[in-house]
């Protein structure tokens, strides 16, 4: 099982439970994009190495491959002067290298396969990385929203705004009693347009008056 398998079972396993316990959401997010890094960190680290590996042995082949032409090259010789005995040493030293090359050959190819895995590892884990910085973004508006609208909820439900409030209430009913107490001071006085009103009103009555006095007098003629 590769590096990032082991990972991405870690955090599929125990995700939701760091969120669910945490205090701060937003922390444990971090903590998480933090261990991506790392195991990005690791796994290049451990690519890194696998290459130099396959560098090392290549050259390792080249130079078995190298020895296994010059062992053929000598029993070639050996035989031309009529030393077969020494032609059949380097040919034995000739397989002994052909097929040390051949296990390194095979060896590599291993280790390609294990290079191409990595290279697929990265680019998963670097796409899963990329996509969780970019919800962690969006967790972080909602986190800094949700503590706005908190913050608005506990002030409106705040014995000290109630108080206040309660306040407003008490100088409202104070300004009342003071407005009350002006009017009270105009109760009983009269104002020129009242005084011009009443003149109007006891002409009227006057006037009414006399047509009732004439009336009565008229009836015992």
């Amino acid at each position: 099982m590769g590096i990032f398998s082991r990972f991405t079972d870690i955090i599929n396993s125990n995700i939701n439970n760091l969120l669910d316990k945490a205090e701060d959401p937003t922390k444990m997010v971090r903590l998480i994009i933090q261990e991506m890094e790392d195991t990005l960190v690791e796994v290049r680290s451990s690519s890194a190495k696998t290459l130099a590996d396959k560098k090392e042995l290549t050259r390792q082949v080249t130079r078995l491959e190298k020895d296994a032409q010059q062992w053929q090259e000598k029993a070639e010789l050996a035989l031309s002067k009529d030393r077969e005995d020494l032609a059949r040493a380097a040919l034995m030293e000739k397989k002994k290298s052909s097929e040390s090359a051949a296990a390194l050959l095979d060896e590599l190819t291993h280790t390609d396969e294990h290079i191409r895995k990595l290279q697929d590892e990265i680019s998963q884990l670097q796409d899963k990385l990329t996509d969780a910085k970019t919800r962690q973004k969006a967790i972080l508006i909602r986190e800094k929203s949700a503590s706005s609208r908190l913050k608005v909820k506990e002030n409106i439900h705040s014995t000290r705004v109630n108080d206040a409030l309660n306040r407003f209430d008490h100088y409202e009913r104070k300004i009342d009693d003071i407005e009350a107490e002006v009017e009270s001071y105009d109760l009983g006085g009269k104002s020129l347009a009242d005084e011009i009103a009443e003149l109007a009103t006891d002409e009227k009555v006057d006037d009414e008056l006399a047509q009732l006095k004439a009336k009565m007098k008229n009836n015992k003629k």
